[in-house]
């Protein structure tokens, strides 16, 4: 098989094409893409738990505190202690945050506007049902994985353990 008939080969040139032409519009605002996806992710006016940005980007934990401490510096964010459970932070736009938030909208806005004015609405829901269909694989792929890791665990220990007695 050619790498160009491959799912994920595809999914990858696309997925860099969509993040360099953001980076390019957000270079110009002094933000990268992953900024201004966070912003986008951050609730206007209840702000958003820290614990929550990172499983809705697909992020690390330890790459969004270096990317929170990042947006810190630039003054796009500030951090306050939750008032019902103090053991949890919320993240807050500040107003130079909220600016840059909406030309982050603004963009992502654009790029699904002239999308949707080249692709027909019957093949983009045909697109979100084959993607769907992709992260079901994915999902499944990951559980027999961490199946047979555990099983393999599992024989490794029990040999482990009668081997000593």
């Amino acid at each position: 098989m050619k790498r160009e008939e491959t799912v994920d080969y595809n999914i990858k040139i696309i997925w860099h094409a969509i993040s360099r032409m953001y980076n390019q519009e957000a270079s110009q605002h002094d933000i990268t893409t992953s900024i201004g996806f966070v912003l986008l992710n951050i609730d206007f006016e209840e702000g958003t738990p820290a614990t929550k940005i990172a499983p809705l980007l697909g992020l690390e934990s330890r790459s969004l505190t270096r990317m929170l401490k990042t947006m810190e510096e630039k003054n796009l964010i500030y951090k306050k202690q939750d008032p019902q459970d103090k053991r949890s932070v919320r993240i807050f736009l500040t107003e130079e945050g909220k600016k840059k938030r909406e030309i982050s909208a603004k963009t992502v806005k654009l790029f699904n506007k002239k999308v949707r004015e080249s692709i027909s609405g019957k093949k983009l829901k045909e697109f979100f049902n084959v993607i769907a269909d992709i992260g079901k694989v994915i999902d499944k792929m990951n559980t027999e994985n961490l199946q047979e890791h555990k099983k393999k665990k599992f024989t490794l220990t029990k040999s482990k353990h009668f081997s000593t007695q």
